[in-house]
């Protein structure tokens, strides 16, 4: 079971936010906690790449996948093929190892391999029905995510699709901080952080987590070569988009 987060509590002056052990401990708090309704989205994206998985030898790419918790949702979701294979990439061994705690059954049963992987420099995917990036294109230098994506999409097999979870800005600025204090109130009211926390995580994050406004990643997007683009769910500042390749 994984432990209450309770980092920016303890922690003194705010350092550049990193995936290490200390967070990788309480991470699946964390993130729950975190991002508005989770397990809502794990719930839907995995209904949505069901729908565009073979019957026979899919492959699943989950870039960040941190503590495998998207791979678990998928790995056991009843409309699955068995022949379905998952590769989780991270940078973090803490959150990799994590992982290989949470999928010790479907490692030992050869439906996951897991690898270390810098998504600034990865390397080049298998053929693959379906990639994921849940919050972690936030992460990655903005001078490398074109060039990510457009790795993704010549992996991807014609209907293949990218999900991608993203904290966007909004362009009327009144909105955007309408929607940054409604979030904040959520982290709060409903997953119990303190304002000091809050506020010690976002100086720990100003320089980390980068966010884009929705039609930036679209053009994103668009420009590595998906033509079908949708929002299929958003929360005020957080946005889940598709991309199929036609």
């Amino acid at each position: 079971m994984t432990e209450q987060d309770r980092v920016f509590l303890q922690t003194g002056r705010a350092e550049d936010f990193a995936f290490d052990e200390r967070v990788a401990k309480v991470f699946d708090n964390m993130v729950s906690r975190s991002v508005p309704f989770y397990n809502e989205v794990q719930r839907i994206q995995s209904d949505l790449i069901m729908d565009f998985l073979p019957e026979d030898s899919g492959v699943v790419c989950d870039l960040g996948c941190s503590t495998g918790t998207t791979i678990e949702y998928l790995t056991r979701h009843q409309k699955c093929p068995d022949s379905t294979r998952f590769i989780g990439y991270d940078n973090s061994e803490s959150m990799l190892d994590k992982a290989r705690d949470k999928l010790s059954e479907q490692l030992a049963a050869g439906k996951v391999s897991l690898i270390t992987a810098d998504l600034s420099r990865l390397p080049k995917l298998p053929a693959c029905n379906a990639v994921i990036l849940n919050w972690t294109l936030q992460f990655v230098r903005p001078i490398d995510r074109e060039q990510l994506l457009t790795n993704i999409y010549e992996a991807l097999k014609p209907g293949g699709i990218v999900l991608l979870s993203e904290k966007i800005l909004v362009n009327d600025p009144v909105l955007n901080r309408l929607y940054i204090d409604h979030y904040l109130q959520f982290k709060i009211s409903q997953s119990g952080y303190t304002d000091v926390e809050n506020q010690r995580k976002r100086e720990a994050l100003e320089n980390v987590l980068i966010p884009y406004r929705l039609d930036e990643n679209y053009e994103l997007l668009e420009r590595a070569g998906f033509a079908r683009i949708g929002t299929y769910f958003q929360w005020f500042n957080f946005a889940c988009m598709i991309a199929v390749k036609v």
